[in-house]
């Protein structure tokens, strides 16, 4: 079994196509096992209605999906934050590699920084999480909804269409593109999606050899930190197309610590309004810090009371 090639499904995007190659190369590094790409169309490649539109979570995952479930492939790549935080039957996380910068990052003319944005500037992003965080500064910049890869939406940016746009610093770093970055958004102006910067390498059950292969990328503390983030979203009832931001963090300042930091903000354009909170717990219970957190996210912001509500 071992010279025979593994079968990674990945979607055909520049960015994944990127991504996946980076895990493949890990695999054989790893286990000797050669790789090969088979390229997957997803319904959110070939449908480009805004994600809350087309279903949100899962539209660039489900038919990965498929093809692990009827054997096409024996692995699959996803940025973790497109994959929905219900566990699929038959399927199991193997892997989930040590996290790339999980920040948003601004490109913008000019090489202008967020701060030096004029009020009113029109920013493109399909994500209502970073529109909503947008909102909150009061500066009043005009949110564009944009979707595309990442050429497609830097290109806004130099053709003079839009001021800015916000992206994922972990795909401009993947793809060789940090050039384009103005500014690596601070987590306490934009805190970035749960698993943002993070891949997950999902398999079938009861592969044992390709199990042992993929076990060989998980890095633990990654794997704690989304676990907590994700437990947020969970507990939340939020998808991957809602307003909300999560960031955990493993410290070694007192024995494995997790911080996380999460803010909601509001689902209406109209409103500015999000709500900010953090906690601290053991790395051992990612989840239960994770839920209390998320328990007075939704006590707390019901009645308007968060310390650092910001409008």
């Amino acid at each position: 079994m071992s010279g025979i090639a593994l079968r990674l499904g990945t979607r055909r995007s520049p960015l994944a196509l990127a991504q996946s190659g980076l895990v493949a190369a890990a695999v054989t590094a790893a286990s000797g096992r050669p790789v090969e790409l088979v390229e997957i169309t997803t319904h959110g490649d070939v449908n480009r209605e805004p994600l809350a539109q087309i279903g949100g979570t899962g539209v660039f995952v489900s038919a990965l999906r498929e093809a692990l479930l009827d054997g096409r492939i024996d692995f699959a790549v996803h940025s973790l934050k497109d994959l929905p935080t219900a566990p699929a039957d038959e399927l199991l996380l193997a892997a989930i590699p040590r996290r790339e910068d999980p920040r948003d990052a601004l490109v913008a003319r000019d090489a202008l920084v967020l701060a030096d944005l004029p009020r009113g500037a029109r920013i493109g992003t399909g994500s209502p999480r970073r529109s909503a965080q947008l909102r909150a500064l009061g500066r009043g910049f005009e949110i564009v909804d944009i979707r595309g890869n990442v050429d497609t939406r830097v290109a806004y940016v130099t053709s003079g269409r839009l001021d800015a746009v916000v992206l994922a610093a972990a795909g401009l770093r993947r793809l060789g593109r940090l050039d384009v970055v103005t500014e690596l958004l601070d987590p306490d102006v934009m805190l970035p999606a749960p698993g943002q910067g993070a891949l997950a390498v999902e398999c079938r059950a009861g592969l044992p050899e390709v199990i042992a292969a993929l076990a060989t990328l998980d890095d633990a503390d990654t794997r704690v930190a989304v676990t907590a983030e994700r437990a947020v979203l969970a507990r939340l009832e939020a998808g991957c197309s809602a307003p909300v931001g999560v960031l955990a963090e493993v410290t070694a300042c007192a024995g494995a610590e997790l911080f996380v930091r999460a803010v909601v903000g509001a689902s209406s354009e109209e409103s500015a309004d999000v709500f900010r909170l953090s906690c601290t717990g053991s790395s051992n219970d990612a989840v239960g810090v994770a839920h209390a957190l998320a328990d007075r996210l939704l006590a707390e912001s019901a009645y308007g009371s968060l310390g650092e509500r910001v409008t």
